[in-house]
């Protein structure tokens, strides 16, 4: 299973999650519960239901390596960001998405490839929407 190729829409949480794999690359629900519990004040179990569920929604790929079961994101940073940088540049500051992005570029919050990709998606959604 490869990279989804079209914009999620993404819940706080399972952004929450991702976030915490794209930085790990694969990771057990162990793991990734560490990293989100505080901010979450979530059960083991809601992070292994959350997971399992992404799993379903094709937001995640689970594979069996030693016994454990293995997560990995199967939507990349500029993928789970781009809907995120479209609300924000419509509705919360009302300027055009290039704006936000040049935000990106001026700081290192992304590489220069995850902002290549993430103006490229941005422009494919936009040719989209223009097409409703």
């Amino acid at each position: 299973m490869g990279i989804k190729n079209d914009l999620p829409e993404l819940s706080r949480a399972e952004y929450d999650i991702l976030h915490v794999l794209w930085k790990l690359n694969r990771a057990t629900v162990r793991e990734v519960h560490d990293q989100v519990q505080e901010a979450t004040g979530w059960a083991y179990t809601t992070t292994k239901t959350m997971m399992d569920r992404m799993v379903s929604k094709s937001l995640l790929e689970r594979v069996k390596f030693h016994g454990i079961y293995l997560y990995r994101p199967l939507v990349s940073r500029p993928q789970g960001i781009a809907k995120w940088v479209k609300f924000f540049a419509d509705r919360v500051v009302e300027t055009t998405v290039h704006d936000v992005v040049s935000l990106f570029a001026k700081g290192n919050a992304i590489t220069k490839e995850e902002l290549e990709e993430l103006t490229r998606l941005l422009e494919k959604d936009n040719k989209k929407d223009d097409t409703k």
